[in-house]
């Protein structure tokens, strides 16, 4: 019995296959169409997606284009093709601006875009075009059933850009052994990062180290001969003042951060080579 079972599924499966066979060589594109759509409705996307390349170019301009233009679409999708796939969405969209279907293609092109978006180490140029095209989605339907999956895709893409901002700032103090470390960059890209997102959940973190670099450049300031030590003595004051503001500011924002005592020990340093400019006056 199991004998005669295994072979009825090899003579489907060798007659699915000899059908499809025939519908990719058969002339029409009605049956190609009908096949497509079968094989799509059974999630054998990459077989459809062969059959309805073969008879878009055909359909234009025919009533049944807006159905088969969407499927191609959407195969395309289905099969992880997220290039090709954000691509005829957005054919679509512009061809069937009264479409049913126009919502649906709309967000499944601006989510192709995301699924296109690299790890945050990388470079974001994908990323910041994802957020646009998800932002134009939610302009241009505002009550979608997609709203809230969108709102939470850009808040995911908003934060890989948060994070490759701090990374960049960050790295500047974390140079290989071996290499000169660059904290007055570091200063610089972690006052841009608290510029350009104030409200991120790494804000704490990003307050520290800017602290932790200013305080680095101020205590690794040295003096030179006496000729100029007058300019190098204002010089490294300034910074010291500067990497004092800093942990002030930060102290205040979080009284329990979990850098509190780090923190702590570089206000007292800090503190206590002010002092040394004060006795000199």
């Amino acid at each position: 019995m199991k004998k005669l079972f295994y072979i009825l599924i090899i003579v489907a499966v060798f007659s699915s296959c000899s059908e499809y066979q025939r519908t990719l060589k058969s002339e029409s594109i009605a049956t190609k169409f009908k096949v497509g759509e079968e094989l799509y409705n059974e999630g054998k996307y990459t077989k459809a997606n062969r059959l309805f390349a073969q008879i878009v170019p055909k359909y234009r301009g025919k009533p049944q284009a807006e159905k088969l233009m969407f499927l191609y679409s959407n195969s395309f999708y289905k099969m992880k093709d997220y290039y090709v796939a954000g691509y005829q969405f957005e054919r679509f969209t512009s061809s069937y601006p009264k479409s049913e279907k126009l919502e649906e293609a709309s967000f499944l092109s601006a989510k192709s875009y995301y699924m296109l978006s690299p790890v945050y180490s990388k470079d974001q140029t994908e990323t910041k075009e994802a957020i646009e095209k998800l932002q134009s989605f939610i302009n241009l339907f505002p009550e979608s059933e997609h709203l809230p999956e969108a709102n939470k895709l850009v808040k995911e893409l908003d934060f890989k850009l948060e994070k490759k901002a701090f990374s960049i700032a960050k790295q500047y103090g974390d140079i290989a052994p071996g290499y000169s470390k660059d904290f007055n960059a570091a200063i610089k890209s972690f006052d841009n990062f608290l510029f350009e997102f104030p409200g991120s959940v790494l804000r704490e973190d990003a307050l520290f180290y800017r602290l932790d670099s200013a305080y680095q450049l101020a205590m690794n300031s040295r003096e030179y001969k006496k000729n100029v030590d007058g300019v190098i003595e204002h010089l490294r004051k300034n910074r010291l003042e500067t990497a004092k503001e800093y942990y002030t500011g930060f102290k205040k924002s979080y009284t329990d951060s979990k850098y509190k005592e780090e923190a702590h020990a570089m206000g007292e340093s800090l503190e206590e080579e002010l002092k040394k400019y004060s006795t000199k006056s």
